[in-house]
Order: C-alpha cells, then structure tokens, then sequence
C-alpha cells in the first residue's frame, strides 16, 4: 500500500545575506521530521562572483549548538571557517557534517557555477536534533565528496540514489548517526520509476529540487515540498514526461523529548537556549580567526 501524503507545500523564497533560501522545515503545519528540525535549499546568489573569496568569507559569523547541520551541494561551491579552525571549500558534490556540540561559531560563503558566467547554485542544508546525552560533545567537522560517499545504481539503469545519511540497502552513509535517520538524493532518468519500502517508525519527507515529478499519484512541482503521513509502506517516484528529475528524500525516528529551536541553537528547553547565548557571549564557543 502506498503511503498517503498529509500535505504538500510551495514555499516562497526570502534574500538571507545575499543568499536565496527556501525554507522548507519547519513549515506552519510540522517543526520537525524524525530528527530533523531544519531543512533549506539555497539555490541562487546576489553577490557578483568575481568578488574575492575574502570579501565574502568572515562577514557572517553565526553561533550554533545542539544540532548536526549537513550541507551538500549539488550544484555550485561553498566556503567554510569556524572557530575550531576548519577551513575548506567544497564543490559541487560534496557533503559537509559539522556537528556543533557544546558551541562552535561559524562562516560560510556561498559561490555560484564558474561556467559561462552563469551564476546557478543548489545546495541542501538540513538541521539534525542531537539528543539531549549528545549535546555537551565538543564540535566536530567532517566533509567527503562524490567518491566518498555510497552510491547505488537502481535496477533497469532507471537511475541512483546517494546515501547523505543513514543507510538504504545495507550501505551506511559517511558520517555519524545518534538516532535513527536518513537523507537520500535520488535521481530519476525520463520515463523511469522508483519505489521504496518505509519502516513505521520513521517519518518521511521529500522535496524535488529540479524538475516536476509524480508521487504516489500525486502530481509534484519543482520546489514543493511533500509530507507523508504514517499510513502506508510505499513511496513511489515516477519522473514527468521526458526528463529526469532528483529527489531528496529524508526524516528518522522522532527523538521522544522536547526540544526549542532559536536560532542556530536547539535545546532542550528554554533555559537552555539562555544559557547557549551567555556562553557565546562569554567567547565559550572560541572565535573566527583571519585567514
């Protein structure tokens, strides 16, 4: 049976630093799915991409604690630095997993495509809850790229799925899991189709961030973010018409605790996030140094 979609949802984008966001997670009907809390699809630039890496780099320090944030970028490059002294670029392909911990400050510039002076960007950035025993840890950052990370070819050549987080088929995802999650990038040829098995005890989500696609029977446009509900055990993706189309796919268990969200802070409860901000205005979370 399949499952049944609870509710699908077209955002509009808003300019966050020069950056166009399309915030998907939370939406005014979920905060969260499994574990996570946050998921954004960055997927244009306002800045003129000949700009130093310098100018952008460094103007927008942001502290976060409580949560993983995983970036992958599909299309275009990203720049980061953080108070740990991590420093890297990763393109287009490549997956970051910093997981906050007790504190970390961070930057990240965001640059287009250098192909034909286009300035197309795609990237993923999605917020993983860590449990309440995980959220003292020191900050830890991890990043792998096309190689590096599991890849399966689906039957019939009908397409491949990339496993960002979690496990499908036996294959585990590069980096670390403190509860039952998964995000997957799934890419469709024309006039193909996928299906999958779900678990009931995870919760599911997708979002197509290329082309339109068909969902369980349910027509779906680029950029619709689509929420199932916990009945039914199929999800089946079938492309439109003569062209392929990517899927992420995503959610887990639900952590069975509460949590608060401010912020790239996400705590337990509200004292909590209180004590997030006097830590970091006490410099507990260290600073960006000058490159």
């Amino acid at each position: 049976m399949k499952k049944s979609v609870r509710t699908s949802l077209q955002n509009q984008p808003k300019w966050i630093n020069d950056i166009e966001v399309h915030q998907l997670l939370p939406t005014k009907y979920v905060r969260s799915i499994g574990p996570f809390v946050l998921l954004d699809h960055i997927s244009s630039w306002r800045q003129s991409y000949n700009e130093t890496e310098k100018a952008a780099l460094g103007k927008f320090p942001v502290p976060r604690r409580g949560a993983i944030t995983l970036s992958y970028i599909m299309k275009g490059q990203m720049k980061h630095i953080d108070s740990k002294g991590n420093h890297e670029s990763l393109n287009s392909g490549c997956t970051q997993w910093l997981n906050a911990g007790f504190g970390i400050v961070c930057d990240q510039a965001i640059k287009p495509e250098f192909k034909n002076g286009e300035t197309e960007i795609s990237i993923i950035r999605a917020w993983i809850n860590l449990p309440s025993t995980q959220k003292s840890q020191p900050p830890a950052c991890f990043s792998f790229c096309d190689a590096k990370i599991p890849k399966i070819t689906l039957d019939k050549k009908a397409g491949w799925i990339r496993i960002l987080c979690g496990s499908y088929d036996n294959l585990q995802g590069p980096f670390p899991a403190y509860s039952k999650q998964f995000l997957y990038h799934i890419h469709i040829e024309p006039t193909q189709t996928f299906s999958i098995m779900t678990e009931n005890d995870q919760e599911y989500a997708a979002f197509l961030p290329t082309n339109n696609a068909s969902i369980n029977e349910l027509q779906c446009e680029t950029g619709e973010f689509i929420l199932f509900s916990s009945s039914g055990e199929i999800i089946e993706i079938k492309t439109d018409g003569n062209v392929s189309t990517d899927i992420i796919l995503f959610g887990g268990e639900a952590l069975n605790e509460p949590f608060v969200r401010e912020d790239a802070f996400v705590m337990n409860n509200p004292h909590e996030i209180t004590q997030a901000y006097n830590d970091y205005y006490d410099g507990k979370y260290g600073h960006i140094l000058p490159i």
